[in-house]
């Protein structure tokens, strides 16, 4: 007589990589999509604010978050923010996994931060999140590791008083949990993790504090390709959203 075998018991902190189409998917779907027309057009324009519009519903993003669909997937907007907006105070960038390690590679050796502290973990661990400083430095990490499966498990050890700003790569998060919006104030992902969708564009949501920093600090001595700028003359680049 043999034994069944035992089933795996399911991680509840799993993250989630690139996925399958939704079930039923067919490229009928794709039967009204807008293609070959410009982003400006006014039909295009009508569908960017339709899937914002739903992201805001669906997700629950607060009212006075801004939302917009940018380039380059997740990566871009992750530059868009960290381009953007590191070097007004010190920041601590927390990774425990390959993309959280690229984001701190760039802190350090492209963007040349002066007041960098790295808080790391060996793959397939996590920081002491109480070691990082929330309150008087931004923080830019990574929610769950694409491959890792390791995730922050949840917002509260980010202060809700804090003075910096979070930067927040979601993409293996959003639509799996409930994010904590009142403790992220830079939350990127793209459509093709969760979404199972394609993965060339990228969502950024800004809260009040994010468009703050953007409309009262320019970074010194670093030049800004365009397609990172998020503000123009102080002020946010209200377009985009």
């Amino acid at each position: 007589m043999t034994s069944k075998p035992t089933a795996k018991p399911v991680n509840p902190c799993f993250s989630s990589g690139p996925c399958a189409k939704r079930p039923g998917w067919s490229v009928e779907a794709l039967k009204d999509a807008f293609l070959g027309r410009s982003h400006r057009a006014a039909k295009g324009k009508e569908k960017i604010q339709e899937v914002c519009d739903r992201h805001r519903a669906l997700l629950g993003i607060p009212a006075d978050y801004k939302i917009a669909i940018v380039p380059a997937s997740d990566t871009g907007a992750v530059e868009m923010a960290m381009w953007s907006m590191l070097g007004a105070r010190g920041v601590d960038m927390v990774h425990w996994e390959a993309f959280g390690l690229e984001w701190a590679n760039d802190a350090t050796n492209q963007l040349k931060l002066e007041d960098v502290r790295v808080i790391k973990a060996a793959y397939g661990d996590i920081p002491d999140l109480k070691s990082v400083d929330t309150k008087t430095r931004d923080v830019v990490f990574t929610w769950n590791g694409t491959t890792s499966g390791v995730r922050a498990p949840n917002g509260d050890w980010i202060a809700a008083d804090r003075e910096g700003v979070t930067i927040c790569d979601a993409t293996s998060a959003v639509f799996a949990y409930d994010m904590p919006w009142d403790k992220l104030d830079v939350t990127t992902w793209s459509w093709q993790k969760v979404l199972g969708s394609e993965g060339g564009h990228g969502m950024i949501v800004l809260s009040p504090r994010a468009v703050a920093r953007l409309e009262s600090f320019k970074p010194a001595n670093r030049p800004l390709p365009k397609l990172f700028r998020m503000s123009k003359g102080g002020k946010l680049a209200e377009g985009i959203f």
